[in-house]
């Protein structure tokens, strides 16, 4: 395949969008994705090739393309599941995989029928989240040393010791998990079982895992398959409220009237980017005919 010309003009027209919030002289924040000129093959023929790019904090940023262009490997890569065979891929400033990131990104899966079979509730779903942050090491990451705990707050540090060495949750992470439950609306169905819920109802408990876990970073793989319509508009509502909160989204979605409707950002992927920016520019590019060929004018609504 020839490198495909990525359509850029709209995206470097604001040099100032870079330096958005940081102030003069101050250095930028780390991007929470970075890959830089990753290839990956399952063979010797590469499924993604010489892909770079930046996800800053706070993006909705959509990954686009047709099937068995490479997005949900590329999403295997960004997590750390994969290494790439050349290129680097970064987290938060480390290297995907390497680092205790985990805590910090929750991920949606887009078969979230497989949990049909767990006999299990929902909010033990949600306090999977939570998991990460138990022990010790939640000790460690308190605002304040246990001495000071110990004298302001007695019983409550006594407890939170109890519960780092035995593994349980505190009051505190079960608060986090009916906070999550809350926020996702899911709290009238925390006590069913994840089995009885529709499509849309399970994907809004595995989104409140990841609230629960305090993820800074939602990567989610075409996670409307098989939901309903109306279930769909209120799934994106929901995303669109996190990403105003500050969590940072990377959605990977085949429904492109849905990418260009609610995500700010656009990657047009088959095997290489061929469009990244702004989702307005995309829908102006000539990228969508460029990396899906002759199926571009159905999936535009060009057809019938």
């Amino acid at each position: 395949m020839s490198t495909p010309e990525i359509d850029t003009t709209v995206a470097d027209s604001n040099p100032e969008q870079e330096t958005d919030g940081v102030a003069a002289g101050e250095e930028s924040p780390e991007p929470v994705v970075r890959l830089d000129g990753v290839t990956f093959g399952y063979t010797s023929t590469p499924v993604v090739e010489d892909v770079s790019l930046t996800v800053d904090r706070g993006e909705y940023v959509a990954v686009v393309g047709p099937n068995g262009s490479g997005k949900s490997t590329l999403m295997q890569v960004l997590l750390g599941l994969l290494s790439p065979d050349d290129g680097t891929a970064s987290l938060f400033g480390e290297r995907a995989g390497s680092s205790g990131d985990g805590d910090r990104i929750g991920y949606v899966a887009q078969h979230a029928s497989a949990s049909k079979e767990m006999p299990i509730t929902v909010r033990e779903v949600v306090k999977m989240g939570r998991f990460p942050h138990v022990g010790f090491d939640r000790l460690r990451g308190d605002d304040w040393s246990l001495r000071d705990r110990l004298t302001e707050a007695p019983l409550a540090a006594v407890r939170d010791v109890a519960a780092a060495v035995s593994g349980r949750l505190s009051a505190s992470d079960w608060a986090r998990v009916d906070d999550a439950l809350a926020t996702v609306g899911m709290s009238a169905f925390a006590d069913r079982r994840i089995t009885e819920l529709s499509g849309g109802q399970r994907q809004r408990a595995f989104i409140a895992r990841a609230l629960a876990g305090d993820a800074d970073l939602l990567v989610l793989d075409e996670p409307t398959v098989g939901v309903d319509a109306e279930s769909v508009d209120a799934f994106y509502d929901l995303l669109a409220a996190l990403n105003d909160d500050g969590i940072t989204v990377v959605l990977i979605e085949h429904d492109l009237g849905a990418v260009v409707e609610h995500a700010e950002r656009v990657v047009c992927l088959n095997r290489e980017v061929y469009f990244d920016g702004p989702s307005d520019a995309f829908v102006a590019s000539d990228a969508l005919a460029r990396a899906f060929g002759t199926e571009a004018r159905f999936l535009a609504g060009g057809g019938e």
